[in-house]
């Protein structure tokens, strides 16, 4: 008999395609899913999942979903929200899931996680999974990431519950578009009048420009995150944190150039000093509060997940950049 799969949150960037992934798994006979948005998974040619609207808050809802599931995977996070906001939904939904599947007698649990649960610290190496998941509390984002795996080694620490923890890089490719769309031009380029917008491509020089530290970071594909999770679902290699990174690595110059943009060098006192800045500010958005990722490389190494997970990601950086660039700006492949 297979098994039976509960995902919280698999309409987001990484549930579409982990739930892609695992609908054509022959080890996985049923996935039910739930998040608060309406959702149809026969429109994806899904075959074996249900879906059921529900709030990772409401504990009712979560411990129905979790019952009778073997495995249990955590996908429900909000990334921009108001930091109070945030927390509440990350760390009360987080031990809702937890706790329901301890509960429930599932065999495993599955969580993604992120680099950011690191807190970009400052090595000279790449980080393995032995590093500490600090967090990073001028970056709320990170700060809750490493709060909910604390909390998940606190919940878990008696249950008899085989924990996978998945701490992927920046997520992107064609059903991930974030990467793009956070940058303010493709962000506003749209409200713009049609004829400033044909500006751009008229005159050269009025071009974006996107300012380039020279920090090199990582990207994942999408597709290359679901199979790294499903191998965390059937049991692979052995539980435990699993760092999650494409082969390669790319600069904002690089993000610049595929998206017909300019890019300008910045000084490593200038980006120290905005970051330092931007820390002290109150009431920060979480949006802005990004910049502490770039004050320095945040490399991963991923030989854990290569070698007791089989895993081989199938995209490298460039490859996934100029995918997601190509869907969310179609514009420029024309």
């Amino acid at each position: 008999m297979g098994l039976t799969v509960a995902v919280m949150g698999p309409t987001g960037e990484i549930g579409k395609p982990f739930v892609a992934a695992l609908d054509r798994a022959r080890e996985v006979e049923k996935i039910v899913g739930m998040a608060r948005r309406p959702f149809d998974p026969t429109a994806h040619g899904w075959k074996k999942v249900r879906y059921r609207q529900g709030d990772v808050l409401d504990r009712g809802s979560v411990e129905a979903l979790c019952a009778g599931a073997d495995v249990v995977v955590h996908l429900a996070f909000i990334i921009v929200a108001g930091s109070h906001e945030s927390e509440h939904i990350n760390l009360e939904g987080s031990r809702n899931v937890f706790e329901a599947a301890a509960a429930a007698g599932a065999r495993r649990l599955v969580y993604a996680s992120s680099v950011a649960a690191y807190g970009f610290p400052a090595l000279d190496r790449p980080i393995v999974e032995d590093d500490p998941a600090a967090g990073n509390a001028s970056m709320p984002y990170s700060h809750h990431k490493a709060q909910v795996e604390a909390l998940l080694s606190e919940v878990l620490e008696d249950a008899e519950i085989d924990a996978y923890i998945f701490r992927p890089c920046i997520v992107a490719g064609p059903q991930a578009p974030m990467l793009v769309n956070q940058i303010p031009y493709v962000r506003w380029g749209e409200k713009l009048p049609g004829a400033v917008r044909a500006l751009f491509d008229v005159v050269p020089i009025l071009k974006p420009v996107l300012p380039d530290p020279g920090v090199p970071f990582q990207l994942v594909h999408h597709d290359d995150v679901a199979t790294a999770l499903r191998a965390g679902v059937l049991g692979r290699g052995e539980p435990g944190a699993y760092n999650v990174a494409g082969d390669g690595t790319i600069t904002m110059s690089d993000l610049a150039r595929e998206l017909g943009y300019y890019s300008v060098p910045v000084p490593d006192l200038a980006v120290d000093a905005t970051a330092e800045v931007v820390s002290r500010l109150p009431l920060m958005p979480d949006e802005v509060s990004w910049i502490e990722a770039v004050r320095r490389p945040t490399l991963m190494d991923t030989t854990r997940a290569r070698r007791l997970l089989r895993w081989r990601p199938k995209h490298d950086a460039t490859a996934t950049l100029r995918a997601t660039v190509a869907a969310a700006r179609p514009d420029l492949s024309a």
